[in-house]
């Protein structure tokens, strides 16, 4: 009798809901947010020690709590004691200038929508314009958030925020990475996330213009022209010897310090050539001096003006004819 009436207390529990504090899923490299796990805890399972499992990806976090603060990127799951797993929340981290922010809760038509533009760590942002896929739909003079008081499936879309920013002069515009808006229709699952899980790569300009106008700094203030400050590398150091972590996003592939380039090899090549071409001349010229009565012909004749000894059509005099 007690072990049925477990599983039906089992059965009955739902899957814990998974917050955001703040509750934007893109964030700058180094702060920190709030991820609250809440759930249904049976009075029969209370007495074990463990009652939240905290989730990154396919690990276990040691974390037992019912709040985590974390700052690393990936999709971040909870569960408590006998119930299912909650559904992700997606975490991203960004070295950009400028992030889209939206939240993490979905949206469903009627409700409002609000997004942020905001610039590297609260720097203000000014000719602040929203995009929804390429087209521009706000202007603000300076920094401010894009709301939508009833949200409608039309409200969907692919949005991008651009603007300036006085690093210390007026920079020229910037813009963030894409991020996929999606209003969701009444009676639809409330779990289901408004943005995509991954944010396009930032682009210059709506239809992917090149980013040419991110200014490199060498100072924490800001990031540097590849978007990561006070690095050398897009990707996390990983210590000699040792695998990269499994949650730890894959080092770009990058060409060895010591290995020359094409341009490198080329100009090798033509230094090598010049110097046999110079070594060659020297060895005629040494010929020349030891035996004044002989001219070698170089295999490799340079070019002679007219009117110059050795130039075929212009006869030599001989000592003695003169």
């Amino acid at each position: 009798m007690w072990a049925l009436t477990t599983l039906l207390l089992l059965a009955a529990l739902e899957k814990p809901t998974l917050s955001l504090h703040p509750p934007w899923t893109t964030i700058f490299k180094g702060e920190r947010v709030t991820l609250r796990c809440d759930g249904d805890r049976p009075l029969v399972l209370e007495l074990r020690p463990v009652s939240t499992l905290w989730y990154l990806g396919h690990l276990l976090l040691p974390s037992h709590r019912a709040s985590i603060e974390v700052q690393a990127p990936g999709a971040y799951r909870c569960q408590t004691r006998g119930a299912p797993v909650s559904d992700p929340v997606h975490l991203s981290v960004s070295t950009d200038w400028l992030i889209l922010q939206v939240p993490f809760a979905a949206v469903f038509e009627g409700e409002p929508l609000v997004l942020r533009c905001r610039g590297w760590y609260d720097k203000a942002v000014y000719k602040l314009h929203y995009y929804r896929d390429g087209r521009a739909v706000r202007f603000f003079a300076s920094s401010a958030n894009y709301t939508v008081p009833q949200a409608r499936a039309g409200d969907s879309g692919r949005y991008q925020c651009s603007g300036t920013m006085r690093i210390p002069v007026e920079s020229a515009p910037m813009f963030s990475a894409k991020v996929a808006v999606t209003v969701q229709a009444p009676g639809a699952t409330r779990d289901a996330p408004t943005a995509a899980a991954h944010p396009q790569a930032a682009a210059w300009a709506p239809g992917n213009k090149p980013p040419s106008s991110r200014k490199p700094l060498g100072s924490a203030s800001g990031p540097e022209a590849t978007s990561i400050p006070d690095a050398t590398s897009a990707g996390p150091q990983v210590p000699a010897g040792r695998a990269a972590p499994v949650c730890a996003p894959l080092e770009p592939l990058e060409q060895p310090a010591g290995a020359p380039g094409p341009d490198v090899d080329q100009l090798l090549r033509e230094m090598r050539l010049l110097r046999g071409l110079l070594s060659r001349a020297v060895l005629e010229l040494q010929g020349a001096q030891a035996s004044p009565g002989r001219r070698a012909t170089p295999e490799l004749p340079a070019p002679r003006s007219a009117g110059t000894p050795g130039t075929p059509g212009t006869p030599e005099t001989s000592p003695a004819q003169s």
